[in-house]
């Protein structure tokens, strides 16, 4: 598809692909250049707090798997047996 540099250096996304990609105005696009190409990237922009709590949760679990308190299993199959016998 064929696009257009306007004013401000502006380009219009066309509509397909908005619509393909499932985007919406006030999304956030990552923006760059390589190679001469120009590459636009949709991204989420998550808050530090939400972050922060995540990293929190990646800790604990560690932790337990380090201590053997976390059980581990070999396949998805296995969880869902676990998980059944409760």
């Amino acid at each position: 598809m064929l696009a257009e540099l306007r004013q401000k250096s502006q380009v219009t996304i066309p509509k397909e692909i908005v619509s393909n990609l499932g985007l919406h105005e006030g999304d956030k696009l990552e923006i760059f250049e390589k190679d001469g190409a120009i590459f636009l990237t949709p991204v989420v922009i998550y808050d530090k707090r939400m972050l922060d709590e995540l990293r929190g949760e990646i800790a604990d679990v560690k932790a337990k798997l380090a201590s053997g308190e976390q059980p581990v299993f070999d396949n998805v199959e296995a969880l869902f047996a676990k998980l059944e016998e409760t």
